[in-house]
């Protein structure tokens, strides 16, 4: 099972704080991953720089829509960070819109970087609230046949839906994505915009997303499948002590 800790790249002294975090407190992280956020001064691929890559395994998320599938600009991206891992998304429209954008469909991307990098793991990720089920299952399945490798999702809050994509996705394939939502204006934010449909249960709280955490990293060590980790502005030490604690780590 791996265990995935994304950090975001709010600056490079933030950047440094987060992965010496997971580095004193958190021993069964293995990967770091980082988004490409056009907000932020620093891109994904920077954090090659920035990871330890002896220690951790370090996956860049790369929008497919900054790219001119006619060009080589990601393949120079690739070679010139020697990046073995890497992340294909569509990516979300620009804030800023005088920055160039594409038409490049993530699935047609994934062929290319298969093709001149053979040897390159390469992630996709999920949704599992933005569409219907089937008609997400066949975007996960068309990626994974243009060659990818691995696939990481949105998070998840219900282990009923999760079970529900863990029938048709090999375990050892996918990760599982987690994200503590601990205020009602962070749900408020979820169902909104990401569409998401929280279970009855449910909790804005720290005990509810640890409980949560916990039956998530169960159900990896049990499938053989790993964890993705995206704790956004939270208190780092009281959400994962606990997870600790359950999982005896």
């Amino acid at each position: 099972m791996n265990i995935s800790f994304e950090v975001v790249p709010r600056t490079e002294e933030a950047t440094f704080e987060q992965l010496e975090f997971v580095e004193q407190n958190l021993p069964f992280v293995d990967t770091i991953n980082i988004p490409d956020l056009l907000r932020l001064p620093i891109r994904s691929w920077d954090g090659a720089k920035l990871v330890n890559r002896q220690k951790y395994r370090y996956i860049p998320h790369v929008r497919a829509i900054d790219f001119d599938i006619k060009s080589t600009r990601l393949q120079q991206i690739i070679e010139a960070n020697e990046l073995d891992k890497i992340l294909l998304v569509t990516g979300d429209p620009p804030p800023d819109r005088t920055h160039l954008v594409y038409s490049t469909d993530v699935v047609d991307l994934i062929k290319v970087i298969r093709r001149d990098f053979p040897n390159l793991e390469i992630y996709c990720g999920f949704d599992p609230y933005r569409h219907g089920v089937k008609q997400e299952k066949d975007y996960i399945l068309d990626k994974f046949e243009a060659g990818a490798d691995y696939i990481l999702s949105q998070p998840f809050f219900d282990t009923r839906l999760l079970d529900i994509y863990a029938d048709f996705l090999p375990a050892d394939k996918v990760y599982w994505g987690v994200s503590p939502v601990i205020t009602e204006r962070s749900q408020a934010y979820w169902e909104n915009v990401n569409k998401v449909v929280f279970p009855s249960d449910f909790k804005p709280d720290y005990q509810w997303n640890t409980d949560f955490a916990v039956k998530v990293l169960k159900h990896c060590q049990q499938t053989g499948s790993h964890c993705y980790f995206m704790p956004i502005r939270i208190d780092l030490q009281k959400y994962f002590l606990p997870i600790r604690q359950a999982m005896n780590w």
